[in-house]
């Protein structure tokens, strides 16, 4: 398929190419907050400068479901939506930019960022990821939104604003460091850090989530945009129907991931906790985490788990405070693990520490008859 083919079947039309002055100018804007904002990834301005001032950019009409721009990889253009000003032209090239910087690191265009190109796999949280960072680079502040009967407080509400949401989520454990790294560059260092932070199963099931959410969201678009055009009432109730089911089902994964975040990771910072300011950034940590996630009317899984966390928590304080800091060694450290035991941790770690006791004095009785 030749470009002008693949431009017609994605819904764009140039209207005009911009001039050199006018790429430039996105291209040096785009430079300097990628360089500015993202110290810890050593951009080279005019390396990246240099990239993006080579790129084709276009002003277009573009598709009503689509973002200001997108990024074509086959003839290395952007296209804008031909509404937008030059200033907003520089503000949603980031996004478009940061993908022209995934495909030039990439050597075999199979994995682009976190997307394997092969499978599909990892597009959705790629796409979030992406955007996530393009909010960051433009300083843009959370805003109340809802979706489907979703809740959120989101820096991105017009691109992938759920997705967005579930990956500062998890940004909120593992930091966005290894996320952004491995978007820019195609490594693993998201994957396991994410898969040591839960385990390996758990972050393939994150990942594929977030594909999930997608495909759904376009599915749902396309479905949306029939409607528009639909006449015959049995039409008009079949995609009445279509629509409510893809939006139920948006609500059901994001807020089954939303919920896989919150326990797997709430868990395994549990189980790092060790002496009473553990305790504390713990506490601070789990209650601050509900100025990030989603809510509907009926969702309460975060105050029965943040229930249920505390009173663990207790226990262990109460641990801490009577026997002092946990520095147990490797075979004894599940001990103080998340357990399912229905007398508690505490009355666990208490039963352990008393057979513990009783072996040391066993073993004492024994040196004494032996001097005997």
């Amino acid at each position: 398929m030749n470009i002008n083919s693949k431009l017609k079947k994605v819904g764009i039309e140039i209207v005009e190419k911009l001039n050199t002055l006018q790429v430039n100018t996105i291209a040096i804007n785009v430079a300097n907050k990628l360089c500015s904002k993202f110290p810890e990834h050593n951009f080279d301005r005019r390396v990246i400068f240099e990239l993006f001032s080579r790129l084709s950019m276009y002003s277009a009409k573009m598709p009503d479901d689509s973002s200001g721009a997108k990024y074509i990889f086959k003839n290395n253009a952007i296209y804008f939506n031909c509404e937008l000003t030059l200033e907003e032209m520089s503000n949603v090239a980031i996004h478009e930019c940061i993908h022209c910087i995934q495909y030039s690191n990439s050597d075999s265009k199979l994995n682009i960022g976190l997307w394997n190109t092969s499978s599909n796999f990892g597009l959705g949280l790629n796409e979030a990821a992406v955007q996530l960072m393009a909010c960051e680079a433009n300083s843009l502040k959370p805003v109340s939104e809802n979706y489907y009967g979703i809740s959120i407080n989101t820096t991105s509400p017009d691109y992938y604003p759920l997705e967005c949401t579930l990956a500062n989520e998890i940004s909120y454990f593992v930091g966005t460091y290894p996320l952004y790294d491995s978007i820019l560059t195609g490594n693993g260092i998201f994957i396991n850090t994410l898969s040591i932070k839960t385990n390996k199963k758990t972050c393939l099931n994150i990942v594929n989530s977030f594909d999930k959410l997608l495909t759904l969201e376009n599915e749902l678009n396309f479905f949306v945009s029939e409607l528009q055009y639909a006449r015959k009432a049995k039409d008009i109730k079949w995609l009445n129907n279509v629509i409510n089911k893809h939006k139920q089902e948006i609500v059901n994964i994001f807020f089954k991931t939303q919920n896989l975040i919150i326990e797997k990771c709430f868990k395994s910072e549990f189980n790092n906790i060790r002496n009473s300011r553990d305790v504390v950034n713990f506490n601070k940590k789990f209650y601050n985490f509900k100025n990030i996630m989603g809510y509907s009317d009926n969702y309460t899984f975060y105050n029965e788990f943040y229930r249920k966390m505390m009173s663990l928590v207790q226990e262990k304080k109460e641990y801490i405070e009577k026997y002092g800091d946990i520095n147990l060694y490797e075979g004894l450290s599940n001990s103080l693990a998340i357990v399912d035991n229905s007398k508690g941790l505490l009355s666990f770690i208490k039963n352990l520490t008393y057979k513990l006791k009783k072996l040391v004095k066993l073993n004492k009785n024994t040196e004494e008859e032996f001097k005997l």
